[in-house]
């Protein structure tokens, strides 16, 4: 990681027209690199990262793996906007993807697609998500990490797709410190482990 990658992800991204954020019992939006519904009809919980190297991202991922884990019944999608041989380094440096099928999408097109555009100054850098920062480092050792790519200024979301590629759980990220609730997503899918 050089000091230019690092001063490059403060830099505003390339506009991309966005669409609107998919509403609960929506159909999903469904592009090559994330085909919804599933193929072998499970449901999916998909995460859109804020940037390799963000400690909101890494808490969430690991929340993702940690329930892929224990919820084999469903598909774990996290998406990257870094590039792949940055989120290889990532994914590596937090622990690995275990179940969670990682998508690179350098290009931002499936973040678009899926109404999640760039955020505002006050979304990144606002007093409450400063220490929120500080407060996540202290309590649960998860520090900013270097970023090689990708940039500070996407917005994250989660969503829950069912079997049939509805959305069940919609859910933007409001702030650069937003945590999604992935098992209020599993709940929202009705999800039951079993016959």
């Amino acid at each position: 990681m050089t000091f230019q990658q690092e001063a490059a992800s403060w830099l505003s991204p390339k506009h991309l027209d966005t669409a609107p954020v998919p509403r609960v019992g929506a159909r999903a939006p469904s592009m090559d690199k994330v085909p919804l519904p599933d193929a072998d009809g499970k449901p999916t919980l998909i995460t859109f990262l804020r940037h390799c190297g963000c400690p909101f991202a890494e808490k969430t991922f690991i929340t993702l793996r940690s329930l892929a884990a224990a919820h084999p019944s469903v598909q774990f999608v996290a998406v990257s906007h870094s590039d792949a041989e940055a989120t290889a380094r990532w994914v590596t440096s937090v622990g690995g993807a275990g179940p969670v099928r990682v998508v690179v999408d350098a290009e931002r097109e499936v973040y678009a697609r899926w109404g999640l555009g760039v955020s505002s100054f006050w979304h990144v850098l606002s007093p409450w998500s400063m220490f929120s920062v500080f407060k996540l480092g202290r309590e649960e050792g998860i520090w900013n990490k270097p970023t090689e790519s990708g940039n500070r200024w996407q917005t994250a979301g989660s969503f829950g797709i069912d079997g049939q590629g509805i959305v069940k759980w919609s859910r933007p990220a409001q702030s650069a410190d937003d945590v999604p609730d992935i098992e209020e997503g599993l709940r929202m899918l009705e999800y039951r482990e079993g016959p």
